[in-house]
């Protein structure tokens, strides 16, 4: 997905939404579409764009991003999985941008500039990194949300300065808010799809059946194995088969599926996909977050093929705990696992029941209002409370069981009610001595930042005021009262 605009309802006027993701696989931009389609509804949004900050870059460093991954998943299976692992605790990496990546993020920032968005937000953990660091800078002046795109939150998505997260399901919420970031800033409500505002009629169940056996949209080979053992079926049937943008694959199974007559119907690329996830009553293919969510959305059960290590077998272990799919290891019993989910009466109603309870399809939506109704000032962590949740997630300990010096406090703007920055108690001093009041709070001031405050403190101080000279904010503890010192 290259850069593109649109302009909302209203066009005087109103908020600037830059969206930015990564075409590292279909979903992240998949992603940025469907907020873009939510945008594009909202009258309060004059124009809208969508960037895909790969393609900005070095053909060298979006191949190395984009298709290096690809091959990794495709020989080196079990190296996805530990890297997946490695990346996955919360602030692991706590550095500025290394340089490779700043020198390519450069025509992102000037995109940036020349949009002057009122808000961003970021369908990858690259772009939300970048924007991050924009925001402590003060480059930019937008409030900022992260949206991630898998069920399972990984820790490469948090970042040191955000308006606002939006994670796909309550575990993660509380995962987070329980190592101490505000609930005020953090969100579940699904992963963004789009919506087709004339839906076609949904499945009927006096037919067999039917299968939508997906290959993904560059065509993965597993589907020959899938649609070989659906051969061997004693369930009635119907079934049609994706093959993405494979043409080598759909002659494949065109060959393989010609003896069995019209029950399969073999397709390339589609934009019927909409459509056959509303007609389909199971989905036989890979648990990717977004395939996953337009599933859920439409009712849809799935049986789960070849997840990639990492991201996709969580999914499916997410929707398997919600009775939503089956995962099936071993191509071999392929026909045998989706027979046992037709033949078991009222099965696959169940399925289809739990897979309704699940989906979110107004995530886009509730995104977008979100971050645009949401708190005009970033929250900022500190470094030295990054520090702190990792520590807590690798201790297996919640926040509010710290205590002493490493303890999390919040600092509250008091006006507005939201949290604006995440520290630890020991960091509080400095600020305490300039300016705390009588009553306890703090008011934080433009022209009392002086050289004698250290360098992380007076880069939280920026952050927080965004250009105003005063800003009163209230101390609260995770745990156990935090002690103010006297004034």
């Amino acid at each position: 997905m290259r850069s593109t605009s649109s302009r909302g309802p209203n066009n005087a006027g109103g908020e600037r939404v830059l969206i930015l993701s990564a075409g590292v696989g279909a979903g992240h931009n998949s992603a940025a579409a469907a907020v873009q389609q939510a945008s594009a509804a909202r009258a309060d949004v004059a124009e809208v764009q969508v960037l895909d900050v790969l393609q900005t870059s070095s053909a060298l460093y979006r191949d190395m991003l984009g298709k290096g991954y690809f091959v990794l998943v495709e020989n080196l299976p079990w190296l996805v999985e530990w890297g997946y692992n490695m990346s996955d605790p919360p602030f692991r990496r706590r550095g500025p941008i290394d340089p490779w990546t700043q020198a390519n993020a450069l025509p992102v920032i000037s995109a940036i500039k020349r949009f002057e968005p009122t808000a961003i937000v970021c369908t990858h953990f690259l772009p939300a990194q970048l924007v991050a660091s924009l925001l402590l800078r003060g480059v930019i002046d937008a409030k900022t949300a992260v949206v991630t795109t898998d069920y399972d939150f990984q820790g490469l998505w948090l970042t040191g300065a955000f308006h606002a997260l939006f994670v796909a399901r309550e575990e993660a919420r509380v995962e987070l808010t329980a190592l101490g970031l505000p609930p005020d800033r953090v969100a579940a409500t699904g992963i963004p799809i789009t919506t087709q505002p004339n839906a076609a009629p949904g499945r009927d169940g006096n037919e067999s059946p039917m299968l939508l056996i997906s290959a993904g949209a560059s065509g993965g080979d597993y589907a020959v194995a899938v649609v070989r053992q659906t051969l061997h079926m004693r369930s009635p049937f119907t079934a049609t088969v994706v093959c993405g943008r494979n043409d080598a694959l759909r002659q494949r199974i065109e060959q393989l599926v010609e003896p069995a007559g019209n029950r399969y119907r073999v397709l390339g690329f589609t934009a019927e996909m909409p459509q056959l996830l509303r007609r389909a009553d199971l989905f036989v293919g890979k648990p990717g977050g977004l395939s996953a969510s337009e599933c859920m959305a439409a009712g849809l059960p799935m049986v789960l093929v070849n997840p990639i290590p990492g991201q996709e077998v969580r999914n499916g272990d997410y929707l398997m705990e919600q009775g939503a799919a089956v995962r099936c290891n071993i191509a071999a019993t392929i026909g045998w696992k989706i027979d046992e989910v037709l033949r078991e009466p009222g099965r696959l109603q169940r399925m289809q029941a739990a897979a309704q309870r699940t989906g979110r399809p107004d995530a886009a939506a509730d995104v977008l209002a979100g971050l645009l109704d949401g708190p005009s000032r970033p929250l900022v962590i500190s470094r030295a409370a990054q520090k702190t949740i990792l520590a807590a997630s690798q201790g297996r300990v919640v926040a509010t069981d710290l205590t002493g010096p490493s303890a999390l406090v919040r600092l509250i703007d008091t006006a507005a009610g939201s949290t604006v920055a995440l520290l630890r108690a020991e960091e509080l001093g400095d600020l305490q001595k300039l300016y705390a009041t009588e009553n306890g709070d703090l008011v934080l001031r433009q022209d009392q930042a002086p050289v004698s405050l250290r360098w992380e403190a007076r880069r939280l101080l920026r952050a927080m005021l965004r250009g105003d000279d005063v800003l009163p904010v209230r101390v609260e503890g995770l745990s156990a009262p935090v002690r103010i010192l006297p004034g």
